[in-house]
Order: structure tokens, then C-alpha cells, then sequence
């Protein structure tokens, strides 16, 4: 049953979500909305001299799934490369589609939501957070980029 999914620590995360809000001043901003049950993730980052994210906001409205993932994400997300987070959504959709075992590291605790294989309906609201976050750092680091290329 779909309610076995809902144990008290995927609720606990969705109700405690770090860095919510909007980041005043982001160096790359990312959106993703989850065309079949509409959760949302906008995720703004600022990036550190390496490329890694020194600043994190989420605003995110999604379900208890959906807010878990953006909680997960959110614990451990300061200090995370793209290919950090780039290894985490690999290895998320691969636990969703696949019989993945789930991300390693930092993001490990994301092995929590394994069960939501089982509910393809709720596969893109879990991935919303990762994929706007992954989304704000590639755009952060092509603005980088454009300005060393202007200077």
C-alpha cells in the first residue's frame, strides 16, 4: 500500500525542510515542476572559488515524497559538486527504474524513498529538488564562464 511509504521519518523530512526560501542575490537558479502531479522545485545556489555550492535555498511544494527528497537534499547539500549532485540523480532514477541500490555519500540518505520504485506516479515529484538543484549549479557555473570569457 502506498501508505507504507509514508513512515515517520519521510514525514519528519517533509516537514522540516532546510534552507527554504529564495537566496537574495543566486549566482544560478533552478526550476523543475513534475508534469503529472505538479510538485515543484525552484532552487537558487551561490558557488564557492571550486564550483561547489557555498549558498542553498529551496522553495518547493510537493508532496510528503516530493518534501522528503527536498529535506534529504537540503542536509546535505553545502559544499556539493556537479558531479556530486550530478551522481546522486544518476543513481536516484537508476533506484526509481531501475533496482538501483541509490546514491552513495553525501546523498545516501536519499535510499530512503527505494520503496517509491514501486509508484512510477511519484518518481518525478521524488527527483523535483535534485534535478532544479543540478539545473541552478549548471547555470551557475556557465555564467562563471561567460564572465571569465568576457574579461
Amino acid at each position: 500500500m502506498i501508505d507504507d511509504l509514508y513512515t515517520a521519518r519521510i514525514l519528519s523530512l517533509a516537514a522540516n525542510l532546510p534552507h527554504a526560501g529564495r537566496l537574495p542575490t543566486p549566482q544560478g537558479t533552478g526550476e523543475r515542476v513534475a508534469k503529472l502531479c505538479g510538485s515543484r522545485a525552484t532552487v537558487d545556489v551561490t558557488l564557492d572559488d571550486e564550483g561547489r555550492i557555498a549558498d542553498f535555498a529551496q522553495d518547493v511544494k510537493a508532496c510528503a515524497l516530493g518534501q522528503a527528497a527536498a529535506g534529504v537534499l537540503g542536509q546535505s547539500v553545502m559544499g556539493a559538486s556537479v558531479d556530486d549532485l550530478k551522481d546522486a540523480r544518476d543513481a536516484m532514477t537508476a533506484m526509481l527504474k531501475s533496482g538501483g541500490d541509490g546514491p552513495l555519500g553525501r546523498f545516501e540518505e536519499l535510499r530512503l524513498l527505494k520503496q517509491v520504485a514501486d509508484y512510477p506516479a511519484r518518481h518525478a515529484s521524488t527527483l523535483v529538488s535534485l534535478e532544479a538543484t543540478l539545473e541552478a549549479v549548471n547555470k551557475a557555473l556557465a555564467a562563471r564562464t561567460r564572465l571569465a570569457g568576457a574579461a
